[in-house]
């Protein structure tokens, strides 16, 4: 299924989070939630807001922005624009 983010949304996909640190292996429950992640699809924006982010953008967002999603096996994130804080260059 194809999700299309609708106004100034954007679906990012979460970055992996560590599953090793120094040879010892992190349990699901104590990985630190990725706080950075890729623009896979952006909607059109608004008439008072037009969309900077674009699809492949590698951005960085707060611990606690955005929706969870799951599609086809795969997490995901939704959110709005504004809830980016940075896009990594």
């Amino acid at each position: 299924m194809t999700i299309k983010p609708l106004s100034d949304r954007v679906l990012i996909l979460p970055a992996q989070a560590e599953e090793k640190v120094g040879g010892i292996i992190i349990p699901d429950t104590a990985k630190e939630k990725p706080q950075r992640g890729k623009v896979v699809a952006v909607g059109n924006g608004t008439k008072d807001e037009e969309m900077i982010l674009k699809v492949g953008d590698e951005v960085l967002y707060g611990k606690y922005a955005g929706t969870e999603l799951e599609n086809e096996g795969e997490k995901y994130l939704m959110m709005r624009q504004s809830d980016v804080l940075a896009v990594v260059e």
